[in-house]
């Protein structure tokens, strides 16, 4: 039952309030001024879960014994109800961080509305979802069914991220996660049977288009482009932040395109910057690839390959290229925004990168981000207060267009799945690239001819093996043991929906 404390110094003539609000339920305890009451929710036997509370006392006046509440019980929602409507003291109550406001004469429905709102919104609120989300249900695993185009696939990610976001505290959570099971298993099976076939006729937006897609076409407008590159960044992320973006910028175009196989940042992240599949890359600028069992960095020559685009379509651009991996650094770049005159600007982010892989290798990390829910979280709080907030917002203060988006996105792997393949066999445990792959798993996504779809070589025999949806590969050494270690992290480089169908947003200045 919940308790209502109601503080009025003429109590008495609240009786048929509160014979009401019993008759509905509630436990309404009184208290005539505001001493009694920071009594009473200090001492009382259970917790007062809202305070009615008159703002014309004797003594000790309404907004001061807001303000006590305030300091005493920061978390119990006040609700000051006055004669008076004068512009200075509703703004002091609701500095003082009040739930709301009401004008006497106050009706019941209006008391009834204010609970319902204040104390009962959760509730209702998840009970509408989990309705709206059983209705839909059906929907959903005809869409899942049915897909048989990359649009109907991005459809599939939004719809699955928006209930995994609407869902993520509800008892229900786990009929979208089978949901969503589903969708990978189907995609999987789709992409198996249209890859290649993009390769030799019409294929959606990929990696290797992103810049002529989404960047091209804003500056030859003239715009002043600001590119920001978040590695491993899934489109429930970009949700999740958005409403922060949106304070300061406006969303013009929010597309996904389609990340390349494998989903890692030396194939992916690489074909974004040149415009060019891997294969091309390495048969065009051999020094600006990096082989799978070379020491040096897979993603050292990023810059480079921004030129070596804007040369192959002859645009005269000028441009800059950050990559942060530091907080301080990003500052050095927020700094350096201000005298900015190039046309195009690219910022590689590497935070969640490094958050995907240090909640791998660290305990605790593990227990903050234990699934897709705490993930988000962690990205939110992250962003909310990193530089890169301030970096997108001082970018919108200089007009500065905006083209986010990532190389590609990640997913949370939960069985091993044993694979045989000789020593020189890339370590990535979402695909393999390497002589005599083995695997007898069936779910499991082969590439026997990798020039075909535009991938490298390391040796005449060399193929490509995907896991899909929630798999990755153990060798059969320590099996358990790697089972055990990776189970439960985000990983990416495989097929799944978070992996490949990945945000493209292009987003406008509100002050320009």
């Amino acid at each position: 039952m919940s308790q209502i404390l109601w503080v009025d110094d003429e109590i008495d003539l609240l009786q048929p309030y509160i014979i009401y609000l019993k008759g509905k339920g509630y436990e309404v305890i009184t208290a005539s001024n505001g001493e009694d009451a920071l009594d009473t929710i200090t001492h009382h036997p259970s917790p007062i879960d809202i305070v009615f509370l008159d703002e014309n006392m004797p003594g000790m006046s309404g907004l001061e014994t807001l303000q006590e509440i305030k300091r005493l019980h920061p978390e119990v929602p006040v609700v000051m109800i006055t004669k008076s409507e004068e512009e200075h003291i509703m703004e002091q109550a609701i500095g003082e961080k009040i739930a709301d406001y009401l004008i006497k004469p106050v009706n019941p429905s209006q008391i009834l509305l204010c609970l319902k709102k204040h104390i009962h919104s959760r509730d209702i609120v998840t009970e509408q979802v989990q309705q709206n989300y059983r209705q839909e249900w059906s929907d959903i695993s005809y869409m899942i069914d049915t897909a048989t185009t990359i649009e109907e696939w991005q459809a599939i990610e939004r719809t699955l991220s928006r209930w995994d976001i609407e869902l993520e505290n509800s008892p229900m959570r786990s009929l979208i996660e089978d949901q969503r099971t589903q969708a990978n298993a189907a995609f999987a099976k789709w992409i198996a049977k249209n890859y290649e076939s993009w390769f030799a006729g019409e294929r959606p937006v990929m990696s290797q288009d992103v810049m002529k897609h989404s960047v091209f076409p804003l500056l030859d407008e003239g715009k002043k482009v600001l590119l920001c590159v978040i590695d491993n960044f899934r489109y429930d992320q970009w949700k999740t932040i958005q409403p922060l973006i949106s304070e300061f910028y406006t969303v013009q175009h929010e597309e996904q395109y389609t990340s390349i196989l494998p989903t890692a940042t030396q194939y992916a992240r690489n074909a974004i910057f040149s415009g060019l599949m891997p294969l091309q890359i390495q048969q065009m600028f051999p020094n600006l690839w990096v082989e799978e069992g070379d020491e040096e960095s897979k993603n050292q020559h990023e810059k480079e390959l921004v030129q070596t685009l804007l040369d192959r379509y002859r645009r005269r651009e000028t441009f800059n290229y950050w990559k942060v991996n530091e907080s301080d650094f990003c500052e050095r770049v927020i700094a350096q925004l201000k005298s900015v005159q190039t046309p195009l600007n690219i910022v590689v982010l590497n935070f969640i990168d490094m958050l995907s892989h240090s909640r791998t290798e660290s305990k605790m990390m593990r227990e903050l981000a234990n699934d897709e829910a705490a993930y988000r979280s962690l990205t939110l709080s992250w962003f909310r207060h990193s530089p890169t907030y301030e970096l997108l917002r001082r970018a919108a203060d200089l007009g500065f267009t905006l083209v986010l988006t990532t190389d590609h996105g990640t997913t949370r792997v939960k069985n091993a799945v044993q694979i045989i393949a000789d020593k020189n066999t890339n370590t990535n445990i979402r695909y393999k690239v390497g002589k005599a792959l083995n695997c007898s798993d069936k779910s499991v996504f082969f590439i026997e001819q990798p020039k075909q779809v535009g991938l490298p070589c390391p040796n005449v025999s060399s193929s490509y093996a995907f896991c899909t949806g929630s798999d990755f590969f153990a060798y059969p050494n320590q099996f358990n043991y790697y089972a055990q270690y990776y189970r439960n992290t985000f990983q990416h480089g495989g097929i799944s929906l978070e992996e490949m169908i990945i945000p493209l947003v292009t987003l406008a200045p509100k002050k320009s």
